[in-house]
């Protein structure tokens, strides 16, 4: 497969292990670039990650819920994590979050001294303590524009598809977004057959294949209205045709993450073999110009009519 460029970065494929529990150890890190993965992105780094939740993982018959925050590991184990990834040149994008945008911008100043290349703003997880219940393009430009006035290192924001979510892309790129993550998690429950209540006792992030229709439709939609930033897309990916799926409504690379935690390694083998036959039967074009995307004439984001 030739190489694919995101965020600055030349990456050997299109398919990129997005972030999570699996992405928190720096041997996990290294084991999925060795095996093929385009680029990883890092579990979110936090600088006071929230302490005693109830964290875990809910495998249901299509997907996973989550209620999994941000990585417990210090700002300076990842600092030094992120300096030893820059020296071998490895492609890691680092996930932020913090509790204030000047809080997240100096993060990622630091993060930027690293010799870290690129950034993911992982500021729409709606696992915190009180929940995210208005992720509003307010927040999203004060998040934005905060980080992008403290570095220079291209970055995108992790949007979770739903109501608004054009007017919070108009507002990352305002912010000064190189590009948009679509999509974080969405609001999930599912109710223990023996006692009626809610599993992991609450609502919390649903991922998997049950979403993609809804992130394809989404993308697509982001394309028809005039929106040419690059787009990581995200959700339900598990195999080679997930990947050109995603491709064909106008993403330029995918994130899988959810399918890795069944036989990691050798799920991640099977789809970066299923997207490679793909590519030599010329099924999936692996750089598309997203103006070939839409049906309708283009127009610029500030001019997109809703």
């Amino acid at each position: 497969m030739s190489d694919v460029s995101i965020l600055g970065l030349s990456i050997a494929n299109p398919v990129i292990v997005g972030s999570g529990l699996l992405t928190d150890q720096e041997r996990n890190i290294r084991r999925l670039i060795e095996r093929g993965a385009g680029a990883v992105v890092t579990k979110t780094i936090h600088p006071n990650p929230p302490q005693g939740l109830d964290e875990r993982i809910l495998r249901l018959p299509v997907g996973m819920l989550n209620s999994t925050t941000y990585s417990k590991r210090p700002v300076n184990h990842w600092l030094d994590v992120l300096r030893s990834f820059a020296a071998d040149g490895l492609p890691v994008i680092a996930s932020l979050h913090a509790d204030t945008p000047a809080e997240l911008a100096a993060l990622a100043a630091d993060v930027e001294s690293t010799g870290c290349r690129a950034l993911e703003l992982g500021i729409s997880c709606l696992n915190e303590e009180d929940g995210l219940e208005d992720d509003n393009p307010d927040r999203i430009y004060a998040y934005t524009s905060e980080t992008r006035s403290r570095t220079g290192l291209p970055l995108s924001v992790k949007l979770a598809i739903g109501e608004g979510l054009q007017d919070r892309v108009r507002a990352a790129i305002a912010g000064g977004a190189d590009a948009v993550t679509v999509s974080d998690t969405i609001a999930g429950a599912a109710v223990a057959p023996d006692t009626g209540e809610l599993e992991l006792n609450g609502v919390y992030g649903y991922s998997g294949p049950g979403i993609k229709p809804l992130v394809l439709g989404a993308i697509w939609q982001l394309r028809r209205r005039g929106f040419d930033l690059p787009v990581m897309g995200c959700g339900g990916v598990a195999g080679g045709r997930d990947v050109a799926d995603y491709l064909s409504v106008g993403a330029n690379v995918t994130q899988v993450y959810t399918a890795l935690h069944t036989d990691m390694y050798d799920t991640l083998d099977r789809i970066l073999a299923e997207t490679r036959e793909l590519v030599e039967t010329g099924d999936l074009t692996e750089t598309r110009d997203p103006a070939d995307q839409a049906a309708a004439p283009r127009s610029t984001p500030e001019g997109a009519v809703l």
